[in-house]
């Protein structure tokens, strides 16, 4: 079914004229739709990964195979979201060239579209193999990291979110709490 530009009225939520493919650090999240535990359950402070879980965290392992210059960091599968760090790093010349639909102007290399062909991959696979009903949340929340401190705090965060998921506002059981995630300012 074709979206309708004047029905669905879409905003962007990434920072206005800043360039995604350039060299940094970015802190991405990756949900789930409807927040759905497909990728594990919690026992005692640790992900316990299902068939999913594993594919989507062996996927993002093998992201800097597939796109030249990143590299991945610090990162953690929940029940029904990812947090990752994800490096671009130089890498000689790279074509830059955009590629565009109606909706959004995506250049190639970028981290939109790393992620893209990230959960594309997924769910990809999650088709083929009997898995068919998993879907991803439209979108993913993402923040550039400014400086060390920036990024010490937010691997802290993602190596300790396991620990938290009780409080976490992901965490189906606690609909309505705020989110946890660390200060991004």
């Amino acid at each position: 079914m074709a979206s309708d530009p004047d029905k669905h009225k879409r905003r962007s939520i990434r920072l206005k004229d800043y360039d995604y493919s350039q060299v940094g650090a970015y802190f991405v999240t990756i949900c789930t739709y409807k927040r759905e535990c497909s990728f594990g359950d919690m026992r005692d402070g640790k992900v316990e990964l299902t068939q999913i879980g594993e594919i989507a965290s062996k996927y993002l392992i093998e992201i800097p195979e597939h796109f030249a210059g990143a590299q991945m960091d610090e990162f953690v599968v929940m029940p029904n979201h990812i947090h990752a760090v994800i490096m671009i790093n130089p890498v000689g010349v790279q074509n830059f060239e955009p590629l565009q639909n109606k909706y959004q102007h995506t250049i190639s290399k970028s981290i939109g579209s790393i992620i893209r062909a990230y959960k594309s991959t997924v769910s990809h696979w999650c088709k083929v193999n009997g898995h068919d009903y998993f879907r991803w949340q439209r979108n993913y929340y993402e923040h550039v990291i400014r400086n060390e401190e920036d990024l010490s705090e937010i691997r802290e965060y993602i190596v300790n979110n396991p620990l938290k998921w009780d409080l976490d506002s992901d965490n189906p059981n606690n609909e309505g709490r705020p989110a946890g995630r660390p200060s991004t300012s």
